[in-house]
């Protein structure tokens, strides 16, 4: 059994297509998918939360940006906030209520034009932080979504929002898809990535396969081999851009989340605080955001409190499908909504579920893993329904029922603690055996 998507017969496209009528045909798209927004948040997060892992050590600070530096001041004084158990470690500005934060990456038009004018958003990212319980979700949609665009502006695909009415009806655009309310944005623009790399010496990745392609034409030369891999600029945009394999824009996907998952690990190296200046420099010129610097601090003060293991990630749930040379995500309505409502609105069930029902899919030569693993969930009042062989080349979790909540997966680690370190996915869309709660991936990584 693989993990690639499977043709759903009764896939909702037909509910959606009638929703949305005829899409236009549009030339196929060439800008790439590798544009990470995300990269921004996790720096600001990343380097900050680096920095309050050092910060007790003052004559550091002092040495690496000087005495009366304004980094040095501005992370002592947090430092000391928050060792005073008198005061609050995290307050926002405007108030303690959960928060929807927009991660969107965006292409280029070409060299010499404007950074942010007439782009499309190759990444775009709902990130739900809830201050009182310190946790983060995250939401990605794939670019390819077919929506409708507010002001007459017809059915698209969710990435020409911007290109079309800028980042005003980009938000519009996802409120009205997803009912939500979009608090503050960060954008990014591409070149921040290749910058970012740089400036950190490179990436630590696992590369799930072989990925070997040359476009002559749009100058993308990837060369990269399965395993534990230090990338550098090149080749992370090689990674992130590639996109020949059966998942498509959802495989690019799931790239972005491990690319970002080995970003925050190499920003909490103590070498990196040295090389915030840089990094900074790069943010004023690639980042554009509604926020102020007090707000980001503040997000990044409550960034060192979360369990990266804990972090519920999803996907919009959906199916491709072609019109002509377009390419379009067809949203699953129920099944997005589901997502909103657990990711977003964090809606839990009352359930007295005891036994619960799972998948077990190891990759290549983990099979003694995976039994090893059978054998304590089994313990653990838990029936694994089914068994094999996956490609997914990346440790997961993957809860496909409301039955499985947070709370159940951080009560299952303690129990087993085979599952832990491991990514928290919520997919309720199963491909991998039906009538299970929850399918574990047993992998290299």
């Amino acid at each position: 059994m693989t993990n690639n998507l499977q043709e759903d017969k009764n896939n909702p496209q037909n509910i959606i297509d009638a929703y949305l009528k005829q899409a236009e045909n549009e030339k196929q798209e060439q800008s790439s998918f590798w544009k990470i927004l995300t990269v921004m948040l996790i720096v600001f997060a990343g380097v900050i939360f680096a920095i309050f892992l050092f910060a007790d050590n003052k004559k550091f600070l002092e040495d690496e940006f000087g005495t009366d530096s304004f980094i040095t001041k501005l992370f002592v004084k947090l430092s000391n906030s928050n060792n005073n158990k008198q005061k609050a470690e995290f307050a926002l500005p405007f108030g303690p209520r959960k928060q929807n934060i927009l991660l969107l990456g965006v292409d280029s038009n070409g060299e010499g034009s404007d950074l942010w004018q007439g782009t499309r958003t190759d990444t775009i990212i709902v990130l739900n932080i809830d201050p009182k319980n310190k946790s983060l979700n995250a939401i990605s949609i794939p670019r390819d979504s077919k929506v409708y665009l507010p002001k007459d502006a017809g059915i698209q695909k969710i990435n020409a929002a911007h290109a079309i009415g800028g980042i005003d009806m980009t938000i519009k655009t996802i409120e009205n898809t997803l009912g939500i309310k979009i608090d503050r944005y960060i954008m990014v623009h591409d070149e921040a990535v290749r910058k970012i790399v740089e400036a950190l010496g490179g990436i630590d990745i696992y590369i799930e396969k072989n990925m070997h392609y040359n476009d002559y034409s749009g100058h993308l030369y990837i060369n990269l081999t399965k395993g534990d891999n230090h990338l550098d600029a090149d080749e992370v945009i090689g990674y992130l851009r590639f996109r020949h394999d059966a998942m498509g824009d959802i495989g690019r996907t799931q790239r972005q989340q491990w690319f970002l998952r080995g970003l925050l690990h190499d920003l909490q190296k103590p070498e990196t605080i040295a090389k915030i200046p840089q990094i900074l420099s790069i943010a004023k010129q690639y980042v554009k955001t509604d926020m102020t610097l007090y707000e980001m601090s503040q997000y990044a003060a409550l960034a060192k409190h979360f369990d990266i293991d804990s972090i519920e990630i999803a996907t919009l749930p959906g199916a491709p499908n072609k019109k002509g040379y377009t390419s379009y995500w067809i949203l699953d309505p129920e099944k997005t909504q589901e997502v909103v409502n657990r990711l977003i609105y964090r809606e839990r069930v009352k359930t007295d579920k005891t036994q619960f029902v799972a998948s077990v899919m190891y990759s290549n030569n983990n099979e003694k893993n995976a039994q090893i693993l059978i054998e304590s969930l089994e313990n653990n009042n838990v029936s694994v329904k089914c068994t094999g062989t996956s490609n997914a080349s990346h440790a997961q979790f993957i809860a496909h029922t409301k039955d499985v909540t947070p709370e159940y997966y951080k009560w299952l680690r303690k129990k087993v603690p085979e599952i832990k370190s491991r990514q928290f996915v919520y997919d309720p869309i199963n491909y991998y055996c039906a009538d299970t709660d929850f399918t574990i991936i047993v992998s290299e990584q």
